[in-house]
C-alpha cells in the first residue's frame, strides 16, 4: 500500500473543519460560481456576493431607502483610487465607519448618513461564510485562492495552503504566491483585511504590504494560554483570530494604515498587542470609576516589539468606548526628542484614532488646550510640563475624570514622588519630583504606563503612580516568535587607568545622566568630567577608532544577510568629534562635507558658542531627520553614525547590526540603548554590542530585573556561538573525513579552484543524505561564524570557513531547483564570481574549462557535447550536470507529449535510484545517461519525419501505446484519428477548459464518440486493463493539449 501523504488538500480541509467549529458556512468555489450547482456570481471577475452584501445592508440599515442601499453597494463595488492600497484604505474605512451617502427625505431635505456595513455591536449578526478554490478571472489571468473568508458578502481574508509533505515547498512559497495574486488579481484584494499562509506546520498573517518577516505567527486563542509547540500552528492561529467576536474586534480596532511618505503601510496587531490592549481596557474601566484608584497599571512590551504601536491600538479603542464618554488622552514623555517620535507614530495613525494629536508647548498651552475641551482629543506633551512655573502656578490643570495619561517608559525616575531641598545663595526651597506635579495638575486623571524595560524590585515611585503589571511581552517571547532577535556581547575593552573614581560615578549614576533634572550637584559633574578626560584621552580615541573600523568591516564582509548599519554611543560630544577625526583619517573615503553623502556621520545638538570645529556636525531637528531617513534607507551609503544620547531611544532601524558602546551606561538607559539592535531584518542572526568601556557587570545587574529566560536571550557572549562554530566545524570535518583539502590553504589560485571542484564533486558522491547534512551544517557554521568573526577564535578559522562557503555555494548552483534554474552561462558566471572572490588574486576561471567542458548550447543534447561529459575529471560533477541537462529537457517534453514524458522519467529515475543506492559507479551512470540523452533527442527527430505536427504526434503516440490498437488498426489509420483529436480539441481552444467543468464534459464526450466511431481501442470494453487505460490516455493527453492552447491564448 502506498504511503498516505498529508496534501495541500488536507490542509485545506481542515482550515475548513476548524472554521465550522467556530460557526462559518462553507463552500467550494465551483459550486457558486456563475455555472455552479448554486451560483452567487454573476462571473469570474466579480469577487463580491453582492446578494449576501445586499441582505446585510438591509437588514442593518432599515430606515434607509432601497435606492440609498443600491448606493452603497456601487460605491462599496467601484474603487475610485489607481492605487490598491489607498483603494484599501478607503474600504476599511467604509467598512469600520460606515458609507458615506447622500439622498432626500420624504420631505425633500438632503440627508447625509452612513450605512452600516458590519453589526460591531452583535458579531454573530453577520455573515461568515468560508469558500475554498474561489476561482478569479482579472484581465484575462485566472488565479484560484485556497480559501476566501467572506463577511457579508466581502472577501476580507484569503488563506494560501501548502503541503506539509513536500520538503521543497514552504511557507516562503505561500508568501510569493500571494504576492503574486495581489498584483495579478488586485481586485479582490481591495477588500483584504489581512491574509494567511501556512505550509502545513507553520502558519502566520500579514497584510497587503507586509514583507516576509512581517508575517508573525498567532501563539493564543484566549490571550492567556500560549500554545505549546506541539499544536497545530494554523489552529491556534484560526480560533484564535477568527472566532466572531474577535474577527471583527481585530477588523474595527487592530489594523491602521500608517503613512510612509507617500505611500501607506498597513499594520496588523500582533497577538501580544491585541490581548494587552483589551486587558488594559478592562482594566481602565475599573480604575476610572467612581471608587477606582486611577491606576490603571503598566504594560511591560520589550524594545523592538511594538510598544508605540500597542499605545496607538490602546489610544484607538479608547476613545470610542462608551464606558469612558469619549476621554481626553493626555500622552507624556520625559524627552523632547522622544516625544516628537511618539507623536509622528501616532500623528501617521489618525484613521483609527479618528483625531488629530496636537503637542503642547508649554504648560500654560497645556491648560488651554485641557480647558477648552469637555471631552476627546489627544494631546502630546513632556513631564517637565506639569511642573508649575512664573507663567503658570494656578493649581490644577484640569479636574476632569474622564483624561486619561498615557506614559511612555514610565519606569524612569522622573516619574520620583520626592522633594529636594535646592539652595542657592538667596534662598533654599523644595523641589519635588515630576510624579507629585502630575498628580496635582490633574488629580483626577487615570494613569496607564508603557515601558520596554522592566520596572525595577525597589522602584516604589512608578508603582505608586500607575500600578502593577498589566501584560507582559518579555524578549524571550519576542525571540521565540520572531518579533526580535537575540542581542550578542563582545568585550574589546580599551584598558583605562580607573581608580576608585569610576565606583563613585557609577554609585551615583542616576543623578549625572543627560536627562537629570534641571539641578545638579557641581561636585557629581565634575567627577563625570574627570572620567570623560580619561575616556577621550588621544591615544585611547585612536587606538578605538581602529578597532572600530576594522571590526565594522569585517562584520560587513562576513555577514550572512546583506550589510547593514552600525552605531556607536560615545561618552561625550566632544569624543564623538574627536573619535570621527580618527576615523576618517584612517578611511578618508567615508567622510563628506554633504549632509547627503558620506558613510559615517555624527548626530548631535549643540550651540553657536560650541567649538568651531564642532559646528559643522551640529545639527538641526531637520538634518536629524534628513540623517535619520538615510540611515533607515538600506541602499544609502551610510553605514555608521555616532551618537552622545540622540537615537538611543525609540530609534528603530532593523538592519543595524552592531552597537560600539563607550560610555558608561545602566539599568533602563543601557537596556533600551542595546535594543536598537534587537530588530528584525531579513535573516539577521542576532544583534552585536562591543563593548569598549566595561559595562559587563552593568548589564547582568540590568538583566536581574527581567525574567530568567531573558537573561538566556540578552547580552549572549560571543563565546556562545565561538562554541557553536567550533561545533559544527568538527561536524563539517567528519563530513569530509577521507577527502585531502589541504592543498586550498596552502596552493596557488588554480590549485585552489582545482580544490573547490575536488570538494563539490566529493561532497556530491556522498549521495543525498551526505550532500543535505553538508549543506545544512555549513550554513549553521556560516551563521554561527557572523556572530562572532571579530573574535580571535574565529578569525582563526576565516580562510577555512570561507572555503565550505564557497563549496556550499557550488553545490546548490549546481542542484538548484527549477524556480530558480539557471542556464550553463548563468552558473559559469556565477560560480566563476564566487569562486574569484574566494581567491586572493582575484583571477577569473572559465568554471566549465576546468570540469571540462566546452559552454553547450543547451536547447539541443547534442551527440558531441554529451560525449564530453565522459572526459570530464569530476565524475559526481558530472552526474549532477547530466541530471540537471535532462531534466530540463523532460520538462519540456512534459508540456507536449504524456507518453514520452513517463517513459523518459521512468528511465530517469530508475538510472538515479541505482547511482544513489551505489548499485552503479559514476562512470557506468554517466554512460547510461549520455544514453538516454540520445534517445531523448532521437524521439524528437522521430516525430518531426513522421508527417505529423507535435500535437497530432503526441496524440499518435497516446494511440499506439495499446500495441493491439497499432497491430490491427495500422499506423495510418491511427494518424487519421490523431488528426482528427487535435482538430477536435483546437476548435475548442476559446473556452477555459479548467473552468467550464460542463465544456470539458462535452469535449470527453466528443472525444470518446470519436474513438467510438474508430472502435478505438479494438480491445474487449469488458477487459479493463486494456481498454479503461488506453482511453484514459488519449483523454490525459487531450487535457494537456487544451491546457498548453490555453497558456497561450493568456499569453497572447
Amino acid at each position: 500500500m502506498a504511503v498516505k501523504v498529508f496534501y495541500e488538500s488536507d490542509v485545506e480541509v481542515a482550515t475548513l473543519e476548524w472554521l465550522v467549529e467556530l460557526g462559518y458556512e462553507v463552500a467550494f468555489g465551483p459550486d457558486i460560481a456563475s455555472d455552479g450547482l448554486r451560483p452567487e456570481r454573476n462571473s469570474y471577475a466579480e469577487v463580491i456576493l453582492i446578494e449576501r452584501l445586499r441582505d446585510a445592508l438591509l437588514a442593518f440599515n432599515p430606515t434607509l431607502p432601497d435606492s440609498v442601499i443600491d448606493d452603497a453597494i456601487r460605491t462599496i463595488r467601484i474603487p475610485k483610487q489607481t492605487s490598491l492600497i489607498e483603494n484599501n484604505r478607503a474600504f476599511h474605512k467604509m467598512i469600520t465607519d460606515g458609507v458615506d451617502v447622500s439622498y432626500h427625505n420624504d420631505k425633500g431635505r438632503l440627508v447625509h448618513t452612513q450605512v452600516k456595513v458590519f453589526d460591531f455591536n452583535d458579531p454573530l449578526n453577520n455573515d461568515f461564510y468560508a469558500v475554498n478554490q474561489f476561482t478569479v478571472i482579472e484581465n484575462r489571468v485566472e488565479k484560484r485562492p485556497d480559501v476566501v473568508l467572506f463577511v457579508n458578502g466581502l472577501p476580507l481574508v484569503v488563506f494560501e495552503l501548502k503541503t506539509a509533505a513536500d520538503e521543497k515547498v514552504s511557507i516562503k512559497s505561500a508568501y510569493r504566491q500571494i504576492k503574486n495574486y495581489q498584483k495579478a488579481i488586485s481586485n479582490l484584494f481591495v477588500y483584504n483585511a489581512f491574509n494567511v499562509i501556512s505550509d502545513g506546520l507553520h502558519a502566520q498573517a500579514g497584510t497587503l504590504t507586509s514583507n516576509e518577516d512581517r508575517y508573525m505567527t498567532w501563539r493564543t486563542i484566549d490571550g492567556d494560554v500560549i500554545a505549546s509547540n506541539k499544536e497545530p500552528q494554523l489552529e491556534t492561529l484560526i480560533k484564535g483570530m477568527f472566532e466572531p467576536r474577535r474577527f471583527l474586534d481585530i477588523i474595527k480596532q487592530f489594523i491602521l494604515f500608517e503613512r510612509d511618505g507617500h505611500n501607506y503601510r498597513k499594520i496588523l496587531a500582533a497577538y501580544h498587542q491585541y490581548h494587552a490592549v483589551n486587558v488594559a481596557l478592562e482594566k481602565t474601566y475599573e480604575a476610572s470609576a467612581v471608587e477606582g484608584d486611577r491606576r490603571i497599571g503598566v504594560v511591560w512590551h520589550t524594545q523592538g516589539s511594538g510598544k508605540s504601536l500597542s499605545m496607538v491600538f490602546y489610544a484607538g479603542k479608547l476613545v470610542l468606548s462608551h464606558e469612558m464618554s469619549n476621554p481626553t488622552i493626555v500622552v507624556i514623555t520625559d524627552r523632547n526628542d522622544l516625544d516628537d517620535q511618539l507623536y509622528g507614530t501616532f500623528a501617521k495613525s489618525q484613521d483609527l484614532l479618528r483625531s488629530i494629536p496636537v503637542q503642547a508647548e508649554t504648560r500654560k498651552h497645556l491648560r488651554e488646550l485641557l480647558d477648552g475641551r469637555d471631552s476627546g482629543g489627544i494631546i502630546f506633551t513632556t513631564i517637565q510640563k506639569f511642573t508649575p512655573d512664573e507663567s503658570d502656578n494656578d493649581g490644577p490643570l484640569s479636574n476632569r475624570r474622564n483624561i486619561v495619561v498615557l506614559a511612555d517608559e514610565a519606569h524612569r525616575s522622573q516619574y520620583g514622588f520626592s522633594a529636594k531641598v535646592v539652595k542657592t545663595k538667596e534662598e533654599a526651597f523644595e523641589k519635588y519630583g515630576y510624579a507629585a506635579y502630575m498628580r496635582e495638575s490633574l488629580p483626577n486623571a487615570s494613569y496607564i504606563g508603557f515601558t520596554g524595560t522592566p520596572i525595577e524590585l525597589a522602584d516604589k515611585n512608578t508603582r505608586a503612580v500607575f500600578g502593577d503589571y498589566i501584560d507582559i511581552y518579555d524578549m524571550s517571547r519576542a525571540v521565540e516568535d520572531g518579533t526580535t532577535v537575540k542581542i550578542f556581547y563582545e568585550s574589546r575593552i580599551a584598558k583605562l587607568n580607573f581608580t576608585a573614581e569610576h565606583d563613585l560615578i557609577d554609585e551615583n549614576y542616576d543623578e549625572i545622566t543627560e536627562h537629570q533634572e534641571e539641578v545638579q550637584r557641581e561636585g557629581l559633574k565634575r567627577k563625570w568630567a574627570r572620567l570623560e578626560a580619561i575616556v577621550g584621552a588621544e591615544s585611547r580615541i585612536k587606538t578605538v577608532a581602529k578597532d572600530i573600523v576594522e571590526h565594522f568591516e569585517n562584520r560587513q564582509e562576513t555577514r550572512v544577510t546583506p550589510a547593514g548599519k552600525g552605531m556607536i554611543v560615545a561618552m561625550s560630544r566632544r569624543i564623538a568629534v574627536e573619535l570621527y577625526n580618527a576615523i576618517i583619517e584612517i578611511r578618508p573615503e567615508w567622510h563628506s562635507e554633504d549632509l547627503m553623502k558620506g558613510k559615517i556621520k555624527i548626530v548631535m545638538t549643540g550651540s553657536s558658542s560650541d567649538p568651531e570645529s564642532w559646528q559643522k556636525h551640529i545639527g538641526t531637528k531637520d538634518t536629524r531627520e534628513t540623517l535619520s531617513r538615510r540611515m533607515k534607507d538600506n541602499n544609502d551609503e551610510l553605514e555608521l553614525v555616532i551618537v552622545r544620547d540622540m537615537w538611543l531611544t525609540g530609534f528603530d532601524v532593523p538592519s543595524l547590526h552592531t552597537m560600539y558602546v563607550d560610555k558608561p551606561m545602566r539599568g533602563h538607559n543601557l537596556m533600551q540603548a542595546i535594543a536598537r539592535v534587537n530588530r528584525v531584518y531579513f535573516e539577521k542572526q542576532g544583534g552585536l554590542i562591543v563593548d569598549y568601556i566595561g559595562i559587563a557587570e552593568n548589564l547582568k545587574k540590568a538583566l536581574t530585573e527581567y525574567t530568567e529566560s531573558d537573561r538566556g536571550t540578552t547580552g549572549v557572549d560571543t563565546e556562545l556561538a565561538v562554541s557553536v562554530m567550533l561545533e559544527k566545524l568538527d561536524i563539517v570535518h567528519e563530513i569530509l573525513h577521507g577527502h585531502d583539502y589541504s592543498k586550498y590553504f596552502t596552493g596557488t589560485s588554480s590549485e585552489k579552484l582545482k580544490v573547490i571542484m575536488e570538494t563539490i564533486d566529493f561532497v556530491i558522491g556522498l549521495r543525498d543524505d551526505g550532500k543535505k547534512d553538508f549543506l545544512k551544517v555549513s550554513n549553521e557554521l556560516a551563521k554561527a561564524y557572523s556572530l562572532c568573526s571579530t573574535t580571535d577564535t574565529a578569525k582563526k578559522y576565516n580562510v577555512e570557513i570561507g572555503f565550505y562557503k564557497t563549496v556550499r555555494a557550488g553545490i546548490i548552483k549546481l542542484s538548484i531547483d527549477e524556480d530558480r534554474k539557471k542556464t550553463i552561462d548563468q552558473l559559469d558566471a556565477e560560480i566563476n564570481q564566487l569562486i574569484s572572490q574566494s581567491l586572493e588574486s582575484g583571477e577569473v576561471i572559465d568554471i566549465m574549462s576546468e570540469v571540462g567542458l566546452n559552454k553547450p548550447d543547451i536547447s539541443i543534447l547534442s551527440e558531441e557535447f554529451l560525449e564530453e561529459f565522459k572526459k570530464m575529471r569530476h565524475k559526481n560533477v558530472a552526474v549532477e550536470l547530466l541530471r540537471r541537462l535532462i531534466e530540463g529537457k523532460l520538462r519540456m517534453i512534459a508540456r507536449k507529449t504524456i507518453v514520452q514524458s513517463r517513459k523518459f522519467s521512468e528511465m530517469l529515475d530508475e538510472a538515479l535510484r541505482k547511482y544513489q543506492a551505489r548499485l552503479v559507479d559514476s562512470t557506468v551512470i554517466i554512460q547510461e545517461l549520455i544514453e538516454l540523452a540520445k534517445e531523448i533527442t532521437e524521439a524528437a527527430n522521430i516525430s518531426k519525419d513522421s508527417g505529423l505536427s507535435e500535437d497530432e504526434y503526441a496524440f499518435y503516440e497516446a494511440l499506439a501505446s495499446n500495441m493491439t490498437a497499432k497491430e490491427v488498426m495500422g499506423i495510418d489509420v491511427l494518424k487519421e484519428i490523431a488528426r482528427e483529436l487535435t482538430k477536435k480539441v483546437k476548435a475548442s481552444a476559446t473556452v477555459d477548459w479548467n473552468i467550464r467543468e460542463s465544456v470539458r464534459a462535452k469535449i470527453r464526450f466528443e472525444i470518446k464518440i470519436l474513438l467510438k466511431k474508430y472502435n478505438y481501442p479494438p480491445d474487449d470494453p469488458s477487459d479493463p486493463n486494456n481498454y479503461d487505460k488506453s482511453v484514459q490516455l488519449v483523454m490525459e493527453q487531450t487535457e494537456l493539449v487544451y491546457d498548453n492552447d490555453q497558456f497561450y491564448i493568456k499569453l497572447n
